[in-house]
């Protein structure tokens, strides 16, 4: 078992004959993804990398009945290709596209919350939004919808892991491969400011999974998710969690790289995460080669 993605999840690919489209597509085929679809108007009926192109994602759900679509599509047109999504009854939905407009998204998160809610009380699967500005998630040995390299998600591990950061994602699971240990599932969440699916709606997830024994979370400086990530936590999580936040180092004033590193007051400051995961009992590596020690002595204890 794995969380949101497995080996049987189909995929469509929305901006498939473009060239990131093209190259994630084939990526994401050699690893073993079931891609049955793609998107592109205009180009509906050719065949793209083995996969048929539609015209619209209408005509691709009616047709390949998909259960997750992955979106690689520019930052202006991005927050509609995601609503088509949603409201085509796609369950989840993957945007890759860093840049959209602040305005674009939060009318596109709002609108995926009323779908989802709308969805859940007719009995259907709801609808869930990961990112934008992610790398996407993947199932390791089973399933990659997104941007991740396939070789450091090869070790099949018990270990979930959570990320706001890209780069960051794909070091801790190549170190946790590394050394043995591995990932279930992996979620790069994104770092913009407004994003569809946060640290404390993946929780739960792993929480439930019979198949994830820890989680990793990877934080950063800036918004306050950590701080509901750590509440949540101490209130309800009993499988250990094992926390990095990076930016600790970061000069009062400093801009980070993510849309989202933004710090307002005491709210968002590396010692604000750090007082809040402290509290919760979460054990925070220093570096990220200490994830896997701190990760290996929560794995150890629960045995």
């Amino acid at each position: 078992m794995a969380i949101l993605v497995d080996k049987n999840t189909k995929v469509l690919v929305v901006g498939i004959t473009g060239r990131e489209g093209t190259n994630h597509t084939k990526a994401m085929q050699a690893f073993g993804t079931q891609v049955v679809a793609g998107v592109t108007p205009g180009k509906g009926g050719i065949v793209h990398e083995g996969v048929k192109v539609y015209n619209s994602v209408v005509e691709a759900q009616a047709d390949a009945e998909v259960d997750c679509s992955i979106i690689f599509v520019p930052p202006a047109g991005a927050a509609d290709a995601v609503l088509e999504s949603a409201h085509a009854g796609v369950p989840l939905i993957v945007l890759i596209t860093e840049g959209v407009p602040t305005v674009d998204m939060m009318r596109a998160v709002q609108e995926v919350k009323y779908l989802d809610e709308e969805s859940r009380e007719r009995g259907g699967k709801g609808v869930r939004l990961i990112g934008g500005n992610c790398p996407g998630l993947v199932s390791s040995g089973e399933s990659k919808i997104g941007i991740m390299p396939n070789r450091i998600f090869e070790t099949k591990g018990r270990v979930g892991l959570i990320s706001r950061s890209g780069t960051l994602t794909y070091e801790a699971a190549k170190l946790l491969g590394d050394a043995g240990v591995g990932t279930s599932t992996t979620v790069g969440i994104g770092g913009d400011p407004v994003i569809g699916t946060t640290f404390v709606d993946v929780l739960p997830m792993f929480e439930a999974d019979p198949e994830t024994d820890a989680i990793v979370l990877i934080g950063e400086i800036g918004g306050a998710d950590e701080e509901a990530a750590a509440e949540y936590i101490k209130n309800h999580m009993r499988k250990p969690v094992v926390a990095f936040i990076s930016g600790r180092t970061a000069p009062a004033g400093k801009r980070m790289g993510h849309a989202g590193a933004i710090i307002m007051g005491n709210v968002g400051t590396a010692e604000s995460k750090l007082t809040a995961m402290k509290d919760a009992n979460v054990p925070v590596a220093d570096t990220m080669p200490q994830i896997v020690e701190l990760i290996q002595q929560a794995l150890t204890q629960r045995a």
